[in-house]
């Protein structure tokens, strides 16, 4: 028998405490006679039932499938919560078919929606209120059709892994939690993001600030062999007194585990490596790169990356030439020439940015004093045609390499033929083109001074103007306003053959017929045609 736990062996019959005394002392045995008798080893029932065992979460390391292309990161990136149970109703979510689609003013748990910010193929960016702290956040919730219980484990392990991440420029997670059958990811609301902000004229200094706490960040992530595998402007929101995050990590790769493209094309910031389905740290580099080359030249340069890349020249002009070295260096096709973390460009940017900064202020000082000097004689002519025509022709901007005053409908300097790729100075236009930095309006579909992407509102709203002074040839275009001297029609992108005149002048270019003035003008700024006695 089993007493107090213990198993006891049985009394043997014949023993004096066995079997015959007790029935000498007419008590009777446990089991009647010619009854098989139990086997005195065979375990049996404790008295209390042990509870039955419950299932345990298993604490595995989180792995990043983009891995696979970096030795070093073999071993895994995080080591997530070790944690044992959860309560299922906590993390159970709606379907799809169930979930209703969020909209303003709903409730949801803490936060309430007040309109939203973005919408993706991924998820929708609300403005919210944490009606508890009294803030607002930005309230990132993904897609229902695109969760499932497989999918929100791997949600909570990144989640985690971002929330280990203390850095001044790593966007922190608030929260992340299933409200109401819906994944819910809040972060800080910040004021834009850095593609909102190239869409205007960055100063040389900003961008400089920009680019060090991109690296920073980065850097931070590097150190702890974590790759982000989405650098873009996108992910760069930007904070009061030029504060700059980097967020999603990780978060929308649920969605599409491998990124994959194609060998020819654009493809955005992804390295070439990781396009193939092989990123690594290096691939990072690379991205950050590109926004970096981004922000000083106004270009994107695309596949296949070949020398010399668009907006070169403008770069180099910004900026000192080791660090223009450092972000060709970083955009290197072979992965191999590329620095191998954010780390180390990271140590080389902080070496070179005191000469970069010295070089600006240096450009600076000799355009103020080019531009104090009234004796010279280009000077002269510089005032005198503002004073007559700048306001006709809109000259308010200068050129940046003669500082001779032209405007944005121009493609060249009338006065040192000096080809103008982007316009230096405050556009009077409401907006600018992120491609020629040209100013552009609102209810604009496409940029009227080059060929570039659509860059439309989606608003779907007119803005009258009355430099409207033309129309679109094109008989299928939906409103054809045109203004003087623009080259393509902002609305179907056809290309404008129209001559145009200039206020206050008969004279035309031979080449283009376009409007001239030949009294001031050495080169046609529309053609970049010679003109005259002045012409050299």
């Amino acid at each position: 028998m089993i007493l107090g736990g213990l198993r006891q062996r049985p009394w043997a019959a014949g023993d004096a405490r066995g079997g015959s005394s007790w029935t000498g002392s007419g008590l009777r045995p446990r089991w009647a006679a010619g009854d098989p008798r139990p086997d005195p080893w065979r375990p049996r029932a404790p008295c209390f039932p042990e509870p039955a065992p419950q299932p345990i979460l298993e604490a595995r390391p989180v792995r990043f499938p983009a891995t696979r292309g970096d030795p070093d990161l073999q071993g895994g990136v995080a080591r997530p919560y070790d944690g044992r149970r959860e309560t299922p109703d906590r993390w159970k979510l709606t379907s799809h078919k169930e979930a209703r689609p969020l909209r303003g003013g709903q409730r949801l748990g803490k936060y309430r929606l007040e309109k939203r910010l973005a919408r993706g193929g991924f998820a929708n960016v609300f403005l919210a209120m944490d009606t508890v702290e009294g803030v607002r956040v930005a309230l990132k919730v993904p897609h229902a059709r695109l969760l499932s219980d497989r999918l929100l484990k791997v949600f909570r392990q990144e989640a985690r892994l971002v929330a280990s991440l203390d850095h001044p420029n790593i966007l922190p997670i608030k929260n992340a939690q299933i409200i109401d059958g819906h994944f819910v990811i809040a972060t800080p609301l910040g004021e834009e993001t850095l593609h909102d902000r190239l869409k205007t004229r960055l100063a040389t200094k900003t961008a400089l600030a920009y680019a060090e706490q991109l690296l920073d960040g980065l850097a931070y992530a590097h150190r702890r062999r974590i790759v982000h595998c989405d650098v873009k402007p996108e992910n760069l929101i930007l904070f009061p007194r030029n504060r700059l995050r980097l967020t999603d990590f990780g978060i929308a790769k649920v969605v599409q585990r491998t990124v994959r493209g194609s060998g020819s094309g654009t493809v955005g910031y992804i390295a070439p490596e990781q396009a193939m389905g092989r990123p690594s740290l290096r691939s990072d580099v690379f991205s950050a790169g590109l926004v970096l080359y981004r922000m000083f030249s106004g270009h994107l340069p695309e596949w296949p990356f070949e020398r010399p890349l668009p907006g070169e020249r403008r770069l180099k002009e910004r900026l000192h030439p080791e660090m223009v070295e450092l972000i060709l260096r970083a955009i290197e096709v072979d992965g191999r020439k590329r620095y191998q973390t954010a780390d180390q460009m990271y140590t080389a940017f902080q070496r070179l940015k005191p000469r970069a900064l010295a070089h600006v202020t240096r450009k600076k000082t000799r355009r103020l004093r080019r531009s104090s000097n009234g004796s010279r004689w280009q000077d002269v002519r510089f005032r005198e045609f503002k004073r007559e025509h700048g306001r006709a022709v809109e000259a308010v901007h200068g050129c940046p390499h003669c500082g001779g005053p032209v405007s944005e409908a121009m493609s060249w300097c009338p006065w040192c033929r000096q080809e103008l790729e982007q316009i230096v100075g405050e556009s009077r236009f409401p907006a600018t083109c992120p491609r020629c930095q040209r100013g552009v309006k609102k209810d604009w579909k496409y940029c009227a001074w080059c060929y570039g992407p659509s860059i439309g509102d989606g608003s779907g709203r007119a803005y009258p103007d009355r430099r409207y002074s033309a129309t679109c040839r094109n008989p299928s275009c939906t409103r054809k306003d045109l203004m003087p001297f623009m080259r393509y029609c902002p609305w179907c992108r056809t290309k404008v053959r129209r001559a145009w005149p200039v206020p206050d002048s008969t004279q035309r270019c031979g080449r283009c017929h376009n409007g001239i003035y030949g009294a001031f003008w050495s080169w046609c700024p529309w053609c970049a045609h010679g003109l005259g006695p002045h012409a050299g």
